[in-house]
């Protein structure tokens, strides 16, 4: 009977999971990376599968994940992104309201894998299409499903005016019915971050308020970094990895993984040379991440530009100072890592300017300043040097997120 049982344990087919990562800014493949990791601890027979488009890609394989070969036919969202932006201007919800074809296609690839082969678990961090279609279409999921997001709620720009604030709310209302009527289709709803972390808005008039609506329905991991920041003497290696002394005052410049922020990586560059007049031992690191040409920027004295940097989160915490665009994942790992930041959310993108500030505001982190002042090069560059020496007091950041999340995904399998 012994040998019976082996023999049958031995035969037993592996649990698998499938991650589906949204490619709207590279912070997602960081967190989903480390939340499968703590879910290997957990389950360590587990066959993670992703489906994923570049940028995404370019981060999976640094981090030796497996592909799922169908991603090659996934339309790509991020090109679509930036072709909806200009000059530091992207109109996040009116994009996405215009992304439907590339939605339905992929939402279709997605579906065509999970029928040739059976999945224990599928993720979806942000995965709009596949929570959405699957709402719409219940017979189909055949898998535990979990679903995360780091905000909760479409909300209208002002420049918008009535017509997107009642283009919001139907959307929102859209989201609160499909929830009620399908309550188990999720069969957890993650939250990266904390309930204080959620706007204090109405979802829309007559409709809940986000934030009791989103506590009423969601676990809350907190916000997943992914990693532990280096303590002095770790960020000093780190310095001298990337070239940089004790006695250089570094300024770490990134926009994320899209093609968005090149329109700001330019206010950057044209900001350098009066910044080193002010602060000499002023140094400009540049990364234009995975989407942008680092060739494309122009040449200034005292400034290094590079494409894609892996663990960019440790240039980050290496740094002594930063410009960002109003990205969550860019702004917390500064957050978590102390550093001071200056912070310059794209015009009308309502995650930036409302859900991300919202937090940061929370954790007493970063300055924020609009990308209109910019045309003036002194602004930014008398801002980036007040704030190397201003005193950091935030909010601290958990380290445990990733595990939280992982400890409630497992669960599932």
């Amino acid at each position: 009977m012994g040998n019976r049982h082996t023999w049958v344990r031995a035969q037993r087919r592996p649990r698998k999971a499938l991650f589906l990562s949204s490619p709207i800014g590279l912070g997602h493949a960081r967190r989903d990376v480390a939340i499968a990791q703590e879910l290997r601890r957990l389950h360590p027979d587990l066959e993670i599968d992703w489906l994923a488009q570049h940028p995404v890609t370019r981060v999976l394989a640094d981090a030796g994940e497996a592909v799922h070969p169908a991603s090659a036919l996934l339309a790509n969202e991020s090109a679509h992104i930036e072709d909806e932006s200009a000059d530091h201007d992207l109109h996040a919800f009116q994009a996405i309201r215009r992304m439907d074809e590339i939605l339905v296609s992929n939402f279709m690839v997605f579906h065509d894998v999970v029928e040739e082969s059976f999945y224990d678990l599928v993720i979806g961090d942000e995965a709009w299409d596949v929570d959405y279609f699957l709402h719409e279409n219940p017979e189909l999921k055949r898998f535990s499903f979990a679903w995360l997001t780091d905000f909760v709620g479409w909300l209208p720009m002002p420049s918008g005016g009535d017509a997107e604030a009642a283009l919001t709310a139907d959307y929102n209302a859209e989201m609160l019915e499909q929830r009620a009527r399908y309550r188990r289709l999720r069969d957890r709803s993650i939250f990266v971050g904390n309930a204080d972390d959620i706007v204090d808005e109405s979802f829309g008039p007559g409709l809940p308020r986000i934030r009791e609506w989103t506590e009423e329905h969601y676990d809350f991991a907190g916000y997943v970094t992914g990693f532990t920041p280096p303590d002095d003497g770790e960020r000093a290696q780190v310095r001298d990895r990337l070239g940089y002394g004790p006695d250089d005052v570094l300024c770490l410049v990134t926009v994320g993984g899209s093609g968005v922020g090149e329109a700001l990586l330019r206010r950057v560059m044209d900001a350098v040379p009066l910044s080193r007049r002010l602060l000499p031992s002023l140094r400009f690191l540049v990364v234009t991440g995975p989407r942008i040409d680092p060739a494309s920027l122009p040449r200034r004295e005292g400034a290094e530009v590079r494409g894609f940097v892996p663990d960019l989160y440790l240039a980050l915490a290496a740094c002594d100072v930063a410009v960002v665009q109003g990205g969550l994942t860019t702004c917390m790992e500064l957050t978590a890592a102390r550093r001071p930041f200056l912070y310059v959310p794209l015009e009308n993108h309502f995650e930036q300017n409302f859900h991300v500030r919202h937090r940061l505001q929370r954790y007493g982190a970063g300055r924020c300043i609009r990308y209109a002042a910019l045309a003036d090069p002194a602004v930014l560059a008398e801002a980036l040097v007040a704030e190397v020496s201003s005193t950091v007091g935030y909010r601290t950041v958990e380290t445990d997120g990733a595990a939280r999340a992982a400890a409630m995904l497992a669960e599932l399998i």
